[in-house]
């Protein structure tokens, strides 16, 4: 038996020890603070959840305010207006999710194909700025370039294409509009991780492929997407569960009375009904429908994953 063979390393056992600990101080220090920012921060506000089965008031608290069971949750799913903010909220989301997902993929393999170091760092660092501004600044930008007067409607009348374009008056352009801020704002951010994978591919593969004599689109389809399949698939999964997170201040900020049909999400229901209204019981129980379905969402898609073989997040 060789020498490879025989020898088999087994994992250290870790052992609790005063010695350990005093040695490892500064880091049980640290997780502990991060444990207790997640502890208060992320799951003692979850008992204000009970919000949802009581007709809460401020004045009589979380301990004497009337109990009313499931009234809330009936009130939501007889509310037209409801179903049509998860009908906006999932539509959103969906395209959020494919667009900006597909494009930090595409993105990120592009980008990999520069050859000049410097072009290549530019067009990096260019393409993460987006994402380092506030929703404010983006709409803000959105609106003047697509107002009346605005250089997208310049440009059509320049080319004769059109006399001009109420973007924010036709709720058809909406859903693309938002789709579209998502996508330049975060898909130089996005494409990191991908970029990051894509440098851990073995260069021999390349080598080898070119040998055979593939040129750039066969390296990309049989080296460089394979390579990149179990990093899609675990961000897909984590992504999944975000779906009705389609987000707040572009809707809110970029919406309007004429487009208000297909602008709301269920953000926006939970701030009008749950503050504006103080009915913070009916508010309470839309973000807890959100998170349930979101839970089942990524369920659903990691045992999916798991059936057909593909990376699984657990």
């Amino acid at each position: 038996m060789s020498r490879a063979k025989a020898e088999i390393v087994k994992p250290q056992k870790v052992r609790f020890s005063v010695k350990e600990v005093k040695r490892q101080w500064p880091l049980l220090i640290w997780a502990g603070v991060f444990f207790i920012y997640g502890v208060v921060f992320h799951y003692l506000p979850l008992a204000g959840w009970v919000m949802a089965f009581q007709n809460y008031k401020i004045k009589d608290g979380l301990l004497h305010s009337k109990w009313i069971g499931m009234d809330k949750f009936k009130f939501l799913f007889s509310d037209v207006n409801f179903i049509r903010d998860i009908r906006n909220t999932l539509a959103m989301g969906i395209i959020n999710l494919v667009a900006t997902f597909v494009m930090a993929i595409l993105f990120a393999i592009l980008l990999n194909e520069i050859r000049s170091k410097i072009g290549k760092k530019t067009i990096q660092t260019i393409s993460y700025l987006p994402h380092f501004l506030s929703w404010i600044i983006v709409t803000g930008i959105l609106h003047d370039a697509l107002s009346a007067s605005g250089i997208v409607n310049e440009l059509l009348r320049t080319l004769n294409i059109s006399d001009g374009i109420n973007f924010f008056a036709e709720p058809k352009y909406f859903w693309g509009i938002v789709a579209f801020a998502n996508v330049w704002k975060e898909t130089g951010w996005n494409a990191i991780i991908y970029l990051a994978a894509i440098t851990s591919i073995d260069t021999a593969l390349y080598e080898a492929a070119e040998i055979d004599g593939a040129g750039r689109w066969g390296k990309i389809r049989h080296i460089t997407l394979p390579s990149l399949r179990p990093t899609i698939m675990i961000l897909l999964l984590m992504n999944i569960g975000n779906v009705l997170n389609a987000g707040f201040e572009v809707q809110y900020l970029l919406g309007n009375g004429l487009v208000k049909r297909v602008a709301e999400t269920i953000d926006i229901y939970t701030l009008t009904w749950g503050i504006s209204q103080n009915d913070y019981s009916l508010g309470t129980a839309a973000g807890i429908f959100r998170s349930a379905v979101s839970i089942i969402l990524i369920l659903i898609a990691n045992f999916v994953a798991s059936r057909t073989g593909e990376d699984k997040l657990f």
